[in-house]
C-alpha cells in the first residue's frame, strides 16, 4: 500500500474527476459513557441545557456537511441524506451516523465526523453533572468510534 495524499512533490488532494458518480453510503458508530444518573436526566428531558439528543443530532448533521472544511484533504460532497440516531444503555449512549450521496468518492469521513461531533455535543451538554467534586470526569469517555458499513454501488 502507498499513501495516496503524499508524493515526491508533497501533499496533494486526490484527483477524482475520472471516477464515475455512484451511490455511496457510510455508517459510523460510537459511544459515550455517562453516569446512569446522567442517562436518566437525558431520557427524562431534565438537563439544564435543553434537549440533549435533538441538539446532538443537529450538531452531527452540521458537522457532516462541513467535513471538507475540517479535514484538510477531503472533497466537498453533495450529500443526499444524513441520519443520526441514538440507543441508550444503562451507562452509555451509542450514536449512529449514516451518510448518503451520489458522488465520485466515499462518505466515511463524513460519517465519522458526524458521530464524533454528536458525542462531543452530548458531553458538552451534560458536563456539569458528569464532573466530580474536583471538576474532573472520572467516568465520562467517548469510545469505539468506527465505520461499521461502507457501500459503493
Amino acid at each position: 500500500m502507498e499513501l495516496t495524499h503524499v508524493d515526491e512533490k508533497g501533499v496533494k488532494m486526490i484527483e477524482i474527476g475520472h471516477k464515475d458518480v455512484v451511490f455511496r453510503k457510510a455508517v459510523a458508530k460510537g459511544r459515550i459513557r455517562l453516569k446512569p444518573e446522567t442517562i436518566k436526566l437525558i431520557r427524562e428531558g431534565k438537563t439544564k441545557k435543553g434537549n440533549v439528543i435533538a441538539t446532538a443530532q443537529i450538531a452531527g448533521i452540521l458537522a457532516v456537511k462541513r467535513t471538507w472544511e475540517l479535514i484538510p484533504l477531503c472533497h466537498p460532497i453533495p450529500l443526499t441524506g444524513v441520519d443520526i440516531s441514538f440507543e441508550f444503555g444503562e451507562d452509555y449512549i451509542e450514536a449512529t451516523c449514516e451518510v448518503r450521496a451520489y458522488y465520485k468518492t466515499g462518505v466515511e469521513m463524513e460519517a465519522l465526523t458526524g458521530v464524533t461531533v454528536a458525542l462531543l455535543t452530548i458531553w458538552d451538554m451534560v458536563k456539569a453533572v458528569e464532573k466530580d467534586e474536583k471538576g474532573q470526569y472520572p467516568f465520562t469517555r467517548i469510545e469505539d468510534i468506527k465505520v461499521v458499513e461502507k457501500l459503493k454501488e
